[in-house]
């Protein structure tokens, strides 16, 4: 049994542990709100564009010439899966769903012969996925030197995915994150990025437009699908922010909690303890008076 000492400490120790988590569930709090705009506000450009690139892949009437970031290049053999986390931990389930989700997928498409190529984006992923898929990793990036990751940092990671492309090392790309949808619920996400994914499996897609270029239709493609790219990474960054902060203030209300309901239970030892311990020498007071 630890002694009224030990019992104090702990105690201590646990109320110290109570208030960081405490902090860190405003801190949290505070940079949500903030976070959650940026997402609610880069959605509609970022489906938008999304939509424009499926109508324009249902277009396509000669595949062949057709620009390969928008079709593909008629292989299906392997894949580069962009698994995107954060860099910081004590956020809850945020970075295990979202790897969770990656393993099963590759788990699938080893079962089905394909071949896997891995870029981690955040140091918590690479953490989590080196022990199983270590020798599929090609690339690890991270931002822990970012206060905000903006469109700048989704260029360099779409950069990275087309330059891959374009030396053919990769036939589809899929990128892993999660999509926040409220405080409590944050939705693990596996998008298709390259090629565009089948048009008729887009039940939801209401746009159905034909387009005119202007000046030239490989001009402005030429420009338009690398950009994409970057706009769903980025997309993808702003929802992982949000999803994180929501995590990470679900997750530290839970041990300030935690670490109170703690706090009850080991004052009530210590003080049946301490009782005892009254108890015990009023006894040995009483028995050595008496014995005199």
């Amino acid at each position: 049994m630890p002694s009224l000492d030990d019992l104090k400490k702990r105690i201590k120790s646990v109320k110290s542990t109570q208030k960081i988590t405490k902090a860190m569930k405003m801190v949290a709090a505070a940079k949500l709100r903030k976070a959650q705009e940026r997402a609610e506000k880069g959605r509609p450009y970022s489906e938008k564009m999304q939509n424009i690139i499926l109508n324009l892949t249902k277009s396509v009437s000669d595949p062949e010439n057709a620009p390969k970031l928008l079709v593909g290049n008629g292989n299906d053999k392997i894949y580069l899966c962009v698994v995107m986390t954060a860099d910081r931990g004590l956020c809850g389930g945020f970075n295990s769903n979202i790897c969770k989700l990656a393993k099963n997928f590759f788990k699938k498409l080893k079962q089905d012969g394909k071949e896997i190529k891995i870029i981690t984006v955040g140091s918590k992923g690479l953490d989590q996925l080196k022990r199983s898929y270590g020798k599929n990793i090609i690339k690890n990036v991270n931002f822990k030197d970012k206060k905000d990751i903006g469109f700048n940092e989704a260029e360099e990671v779409g950069k990275i995915i087309i330059d891959l492309f374009h030396n053919n090392e990769f036939d589809k790309c899929f990128l892993f994150y999660n999509n926040f949808k409220n405080v409590i619920t944050q939705i693990p996400q596996a998008q298709q990025i390259i090629p565009s994914e089948n048009p008729s499996e887009k039940n939801d897609n209401k746009d159905d437009n034909f387009y005119e270029f202007e000046p030239d239709e490989d001009e402005i493609l030429e420009d338009l699908l690398p950009k994409n790219i970057s706009t769903q990474v980025f997309k993808a960054f702003l929802e992982n922010a949000a999803s994180e902060q929501g995590s990470r203030m679900t997750a530290m209300d839970n041990a300030t909690r935690n670490a109170g309901d703690l706090v009850d239970k080991l004052t009530i030892n210590y003080n049946r303890s301490r009782q005892a311990s009254i108890t015990k020498e009023l006894i040995e007071i009483i028995s050595g008076a008496e014995s005199l």
